[in-house]
């Protein structure tokens, strides 16, 4: 490997002593020649000569020693002009840059701490004795991962006034595949199964290129100790891996790897017992770990007996607590007697926690979500939890903490919580046209962090060719230091169902509205809501399912007038959190059931029950593959009764669904549709005078039926299922803001007041233009691949989908864009 030397010192064993001449003699001065960024009094403090002290060869031989071992030196020789001694030194240049060319599988930042490591740094002077082990340790680590002809260059360029630029090139070279992997001495089980374990891969054919059989030591070292917890799992506690050899081929592109192992016998497990200080609390561990005596030796459950001890006692502040299984093997009987010595060790105390990297969030926001407390015992258990807690926040897009012991102090620590926030709203303006919206002008701000209080704000103007709405909502999460929850909204909106293809009305309401959420323990929350909303509806049309509405409140003096409501509306919730945070979780669920009711002293009595939910199951032990399932379930109806009819959920108030339900379909398009059923009239025939004598009433099997726009239902179920996936080009800094899935969507509504049997009486050809609105098993069914990303205006996602059971009169789409929609 090349690398340009420039290292020359010279005199440092006194090769230049004979100037002084061979005599010892009084110095009268000293001094030093050459320096320029170190002081001179910085360079006698290394010089043990003082004024008037004797001084012969071997003394000055010490003194540039001393001098060189200060550090800031390359070379040093030393004169002697009568009785005084001049030292002429050229000192170390400083590092003014560094720079990496041609490194892949090390970025700048792993360079450059390891080079840090070393005091290798811009601004520092350079020890030129420290690149050659640089080198090497480079190269080692490029030997490791399988690249066997990697090269590196260390060029150092000598640059004005004692500086120097550190340059590293590098020539990685091809990876080395495994070739072959040799297990010598397996009879119990077959290569096959026990390759099977290994995440190295060997001798790939070319149609499997998206496997990868390069080499790579400690994938190996890896592999290997799989192969050892799969003996000890199954009782063979002799179990050995004897010896390892990796050979390199003469080209250096593959490698062949054999491993020789000594299987030895099965072990029981003869009984376990304890030695050292669990507490007190020795029977409630022995009943919970799960060693049995009589049962095959099992080194998992070794394992998981010892971490379970430790963690147990962790949550009592005991972090430093050591568990370690003594073995008694009985080779004669294949029996062996576990001892498990437990040393808790001294209890620990936090004296200090500290929030790091929230710019935006106040220190007090993060700081109430932790169970963790200054001043209490280091629990790993309140740790984890307030690590989850603040993780859940939507603004917070990534949580670590670090435990600190304090120099010289055994029974306290800091705790550093280092936190990276995320846009925590979204804000929107702009004009959009769209084939079923059409012109829309929007503006909207919304956020979940406000001036960094935790507090939640929005506030929408949002306008379309069929609706206009106008909304305030404020949330405080911590209304009362415990916890509590309050908030308030407010709002005014127009509708016009035909502009979207829903049936004829307009609508036009305002209100206001509380809520508050109460804390039964840190994953479960009761939610209680009170809303006051005045309704005015018009221009309703004459459908079979708005008949009851218009038949109970129309007035008899003006049948073709609107109508006016109040309604008050109580709410009652309940939610469940357990995701691992709150944006982009990769584990856990979110559970929501709500049930809303209006008084009975409102215009309007009805009730609606909705459960939604979403759960993460990491498939990967990265969590970068993690399936997601979803449900969505509603239904409502009116209750009591008004003018002699029972009253029904106001067809406003019908369930409808979004494009992001069901994706692949536009809005609101599978709902039930509106119904008209006219009869039809007979002219009667002309009189002898030529005077008509009017219709004839015809009879009800001949009405004839007219399906108009889309009305919903009053009963919604929505399921979903997905494999969230690692984005393709993207590094893994970024999986928290981007997220790539694919899908499948499923969802109905149907209105069960409908009897498709009222119509049996209609001619065939009438009948067959009916759907059965009732019926629940009516799914349309979607699939495709979404891609999300949280950007600094708000979540925003796009889905490709394709429909794959859908109906005749369903309008389809396979792309659709949205703002602030996340799953």
């Amino acid at each position: 490997m090349p690398i340009k030397k420039h290292l020359a010192v010279t005199s440092l064993l006194g090769a230049s002593f004979a100037a002084l001449g061979q005599n010892s003699f009084i110095v009268e001065d000293l001094k030093v020649e050459g320096l320029q960024r170190v002081a001179l009094g910085a360079a006698l403090t290394h010089i043990p000569i003082n004024v008037g002290d004797e001084v012969d060869n071997y003394t000055v031989s010490k003194t540039i020693k001393a001098l060189f071992s200060s550090g800031h030196f390359d070379d040093i020789s030393a004169y002697r002009d009568g009785n005084q001694i001049v030292f002429k030194v050229k000192e170390r240049a400083t590092i003014a840059s560094i720079e990496f060319d041609g490194n892949k599988d090390i970025k700048d930042e792993q360079l450059q701490e390891s080079l840090d490591g070393k005091d290798i740094r811009t601004g520092e002077t350079l020890d030129r004795t420290t690149i050659d082990g640089v080198e090497k340790g480079l190269i080692e680590f490029f030997h490791s991962i399988g690249k066997y002809n990697a090269k590196i260059e260390v060029s150092i360029v000598e640059l004005p006034r004692n500086r120097v630029k550190l340059k590293f090139e590098f020539d990685e070279g091809d990876a080395a595949s495994v070739r072959q992997i040799n297990l010598v001495g397996n009879q119990l089980f077959s290569d096959e199964q026990l390759l099977r374990l290994v995440e190295s891969q060997q001798d790939l054919p070319w149609w499997k290129f998206l496997s990868s059989d390069r080499y790579q030591k400690q994938t190996i070292e890896g592999d290997l100790e799989k192969i050892r917890s799969y003996y000890l799992d199954r009782g063979y506690l002799r179990f050995n891996i004897d010896s390892t050899q990796v050979s390199v081929s003469p080209e250096r592109e593959s490698v062949y790897v054999t491993a020789n192992i000594s299987e030895g016998e099965k072990y029981t497990v003869k009984g376990f017992d304890f030695i050292g200080d669990l507490l007190g609390r020795e029977e409630l561990i022995r009943s919970v770990i799960p060693l049995k005596s009589g049962e095959l030796y099992n080194g998992s459950l070794v394992t998981s007996s010892e971490e379970f001890i430790k963690s147990y006692l962790a949550r009592f502040g005991y972090a430093n607590a050591e568990v370690r299984t003594i073995p008694d093997i009985d080779d004669e009987n294949k029996e062996v007697q576990l001892t498990l010595s437990v040393d808790p060790g001294q209890r620990v105390y936090v004296r200090r926690i500290l929030v790091n990297g929230n710019q935006s969030t106040a220190d007090h926001v993060v700081r109430r979500e932790m169970t963790q407390l200054e001043g209490a015992w280091l629990s790993n258990q309140s740790l984890e939890r307030s690590k989850l807690q603040i993780q859940r926040l939507p603004y917070m897009e990534s949580v670590d903490f670090e435990v600190k012991p304090i120099p010289g102090v055994d029974d306290q620590v800091d705790v550093d919580f280092n936190v990276k926030e995320q846009p925590a709203g979204s804000f929107q303006a702009g004009v959009a046209y769209g084939s079923y919206a059409g012109l829309q002008f929007n503006v909207g701000v919304s956020e979940s962090n406000f001036l960094g209080s935790g507090d939640q704000v929005a506030f929408n103007v949002n306008t379309s060719k069929a609706s206009t709405r106008y909304s305030v909502s404020y949330t405080d999460p911590y209304f009362t230091p415990d916890g509590i929850s309050q908030g308030s909204s407010i709002f005014f909106s127009k509708f016009d169902g035909s502009e979207i293809g829903l049936i004829d009305y307009d609508s036009r309401s305002y209100g206001i509205g509380t809520h508050f959420g109460i804390p039964i323990n840190p994953v479960n929350r009761l939610n209680f809501s009170f809303r006051w909303v005045e309704e005015e509806l018009d221009r309703i049309a004459d459908y079979e399912q708005t008949r009851v509405l218009r038949l109970t409140f129309q007035d008899p003096d003006d049948p073709d007038g609107g109508y006016d409501f109040t309604k008050y509306e109580l709410g009652l919730g309940w939610s469940r959190v357990t995701v691992n945070r709150g944006m982009f979780p990769t584990d856990g669920s979110r559970q929501n059931a709500n049930f809303t009711v209006t008084t009975p002293n409102s215009d309007l009595n009805y009730f609606k029950l909705s459960y939604d939910s979403r759960f993460y199951w990491p498939v990967s032990n990265d969590h970068r593959w993690v399936f997601s399932t979803r449900a969505s379930l509603a239904y409502g109806n009116g209750y009591g009764e008004e003018n002699g009819f029972d009253q029904v959920l106001p067809f406003q108030e019908f369930y409808r669904i979004t494009e992001m339900e069901l994706r692949g379909f536009e809005r609101n398009t599978i709902l039930p549709l509106a119904i008209q059923r006219r009869p039809q009239s007979i002219v009667g025939p002309s009189l002898p005078d030529g005077t008509e004598s009017g219709a004839i009433s015809g009879d009800p099997a001949f009405d004839q039926i007219i399906t108009g726009g889309r009305i919903g239902g009053n009963a919604k179920a929505v399921f979903g299922a997905e494999m969230i996936v690692p984005t393709p080009f993207l590094d893994e800094d970024n999986t928290t803001s981007v997220r790539t899935s694919f899908f499948v969507d499923a969802a109905n509504v149907w209105d069960t007041e409908f009897d498709v049997d009222r119509y049996s009486n209609l001619p065939e050809h009438q009948y067959k233009q009916l759907s059965d609105f009732s019926d629940p098993s009516r799914f349309r069914v979607s699939t495709g691949m979404s891609i999300q990303w949280i950007s600094p205006m708000g979540p925003m996602l796009i889905s490709f989908a394709y429909p794959l059971k859908k109906e005749d009169d369903d309008d389809t789409k396979n792309i659709s864009f949205n703002i602030s929609n996340t799953f």
